[in-house]
């Protein structure tokens, strides 16, 4: 005998779909047939996992989940929503930089470990040139930041500052 797995799809639900529509009860029933959580967080990996089971943490409108102040993004900039460790899985980053002709990345981010690692080794598999900005990443391992970046990403990745760097521009 085979288990039955469900998904719960809601499509089209957008402002501009449903005010044409004209029908809050369809708008009502979908609502209540949504459940919260993280369903892109899988039981059997042990990061996410972990964290889907601590509630809305960290979901997308979680103010933990919000970006930063001093880093926030114009209103006319893309905000790719990071559903993994690497910035490219299960999100439209690539769509979004293959749209706008882009070959060349510039990485920095907390941590280096694992947002920095994992995004640097995909995007080299999809043929970005890459450059880690090593002093605008961090790691909770000042050891591992260290070997990652003078030994593991000089292989695939210029290495520089973000001073460096912005002086090249």
């Amino acid at each position: 005998m085979s288990e039955s797995r469900t998904a719960l799809l809601v499509m089209d639900f957008q402002n501009g779909i449903t005010e044409r529509l004209g029908n809050e009860s369809v708008v009502g029933a979908a609502g209540r047939a949504v459940r919260g959580g993280s369903p892109e967080a899988a039981a059997a990996n042990s990061a996410f996992g972990a964290l889907a089971q601590t509630g809305d943490a960290f979901t997308q409108d979680s103010p933990a989940t919000q970006v930063i102040d001093a880093l926030a993004p114009r209103p006319d900039e893309p905000v790719v929503v990071k559903r993994r460790v690497s910035a490219f899985s299960g999100s439209d980053l690539d769509v979004l930089l293959r749209a706008a002709r882009v070959d060349s990345l510039v990485l920095a981010g907390i941590a280096t470990s694992g947002v920095v690692l994992s995004t640097l080794r995909q995007a080299a598999d999809l043929d970005y040139r890459l450059t880690v900005l090593a002093d605008a990443c961090a790691d909770q391992d000042p050891e591992v930041h260290r070997v990652l970046t003078e030994k593991v990403f000089p292989r695939q990745a210029q290495v520089t500052t973000a001073d460096e760097w912005s002086k090249s521009l």
